[in-house]
């Protein structure tokens, strides 16, 4: 095994010809991170368990909404007889 040097790089590393963040447009296009905190890492351990949290939330969420009969907007909308009035 040959031995390494100070950094801890081997001496067949060689990054000299790389390009500093030659994939990060790529990356931000085709991912969305979230950093969770601490105590909800502990909840929900990887990204699997993560999103079938949130997708029984949003069916939860579309529930009430269609129980209150909202469309998914913020406010009710109003009818004619309201605006009308």
């Amino acid at each position: 095994m040959k031995k390494q040097i100070e950094s801890g790089m081997l001496r067949e590393y060689d990054f000299s010809g790389g390009v500093r963040g030659k994939y990060v447009s790529r990356l931000a296009k085709g991912s969305n991170i979230a950093v969770l905190d601490k105590d909800v890492q502990k909840i929900f351990p990887n990204s699997v368990a993560v999103n079938t949290a949130l997708r029984a939330f949003g069916k939860v969420v579309e529930a009430v909404q269609e129980s209150n009969g909202l469309t998914g907007r913020t406010t009710p909308t109003r009818t004619k007889a309201a605006r009308a009035g």
